[in-house]
């Protein structure tokens, strides 16, 4: 393997999708990791565990001391074998510890030992940490945005895939921002998912052309919260609203929440298990908007919701479900956001279905 210099061009490492070694214990990068990284840990946790009360006891020539104790033998061998594996499935790519110190110039060294020249990322995660942060908040500022609104169901996330620079956020979220809006695709930690918006975002700015479309969002999407620059700069941005009838809004609901639902959880529970599943996923999303519905509303809702699925389980017909998704658009959906949308109208930019703005702003 022809040997390559160490790096700190972060942006290209972003922009290329670099493949990146993430020699961090597994705690740490549970915490937050980035999109092309795959943690192939120097120490375990148990091990850097003992290592850093050592070092607050004794220091660090004899943390290290201690290291080289607890990682020798065939534990050192079996990872090295690992990282060598890595080095050779991915010659282009880098490794790298929490600052680019100790740990990865370790792991660099062994490696070296082994035959196998590989370099790091100098810096390391802190450091491409920080550049993502800061991105974030210049590409907010930098970047000209139009947000995609709309009553709910009028297929807002449809119509942003039709644009080339465009982020989708509900994506990167693995949510679909709304009270029925959860996944079966865990969401991710906050800080993986403000580390995805910025590495969307300097992709918007340098290899795309064009404003970026986003999706109106509020400032949760599920359990992640937008950036702030970011969710600023949106809640200021020029904005074309989306206008569908209710019965195609009906359809897209209907399809989103229940027959792609349905049949995510039967493929992931199996048959007896999955129906319970996906019966406590609409149970618990209307419980979440209970108190904006009103008791009484929510058991009427709730009635039609149940025997919705009872029909839909025995007969696979889906059609029951229509009643009580135009009964929660109509009574909590829509007034809400035409409450919002009040407040927003002065950057309206355009109104229409999805045909005309398509023709009006992908040009």
């Amino acid at each position: 393997m022809t040997q390559r210099p160490n790096t700190d061009n972060y942006l290209e490492l972003f922009l290329n999708d670099t493949p990146m070694m993430d020699v961090r214990a597994p705690v740490e990068f549970v915490k937050g990791a980035f999109p092309k990284s795959t943690n192939l840990p120097l120490m375990d946790d148990e091990e850097r565990r003992l290592i850093g009360i050592r070092y607050k006891e004794s220091g660090q020539e004899s943390a290290i001391e201690l290291g080289h104790e607890l990682v020798c033998g065939d534990i050192k061998t079996n990872r090295i074998a690992k990282w060598i594996e890595f080095a050779k499935a991915h010659p282009e790519g880098y490794l790298y510890c929490f600052r680019g110190g100790l740990r990865s110039r370790t792991t660099q060294q062994w490696m070296k030992d082994a035959g196998v020249d590989y370099p790091l990322v100098t810096g390391g995660y802190k450091a491409m940490r920080r550049f993502l942060i800061d991105e974030i908040e210049r590409q907010s500022r930098e970047l000209k945005l139009i947000i995609i609104s709309g009553r709910t169901g009028t297929g807002k996330t449809r119509l942003l895939s039709e644009f080339q620079n465009h982020i989708d956020l509900e994506g990167i979220a693995h949510h679909r921002g709304s009270s029925f809006g959860r996944m079966l695709t865990p969401q991710p930690t906050q800080i993986e998912f403000e580390n995805r918006i910025a590495v969307a975002l300097l992709k918007a700015r340098h290899q795309k052309q064009g404003p970026v479309f986003l999706e109106d969002e509020s400032r949760l999407i599920g359990c992640c919260a937008l950036p702030l620059p970011l969710k600023e700069a949106m809640a200021n941005c020029p904005m074309m609203v989306l206008e569908e009838p209710i019965e195609y809004r009906i359809d897209v609901v209907l399809q989103d929440y229940v027959i792609d639902m349905t049949a995510a959880y039967l493929k992931r529970d199996g048959e007896t298990q999955g129906w319970e599943s996906f019966s406590k996923y609409l149970l618990d999303s209307l419980g979440r908007i209970e108190r904006r519905l009103g008791g009484e509303r929510k058991a009427q809702v709730e009635a039609l919701m149940r025997e919705a699925i009872r029909h839909q389980q025995q007969t696979n017909d889906y059609t029951g479900h229509r009643e009580w998704i135009n009964a929660i658009l109509t009574n909590y959906y829509d007034p809400m956001y035409d409450y919002q949308l009040e407040k927003k109208s002065h950057r309206i930019l355009s109104r229409g279905d999805r045909a005309s703005l398509i023709k009006e702003f992908n040009q």
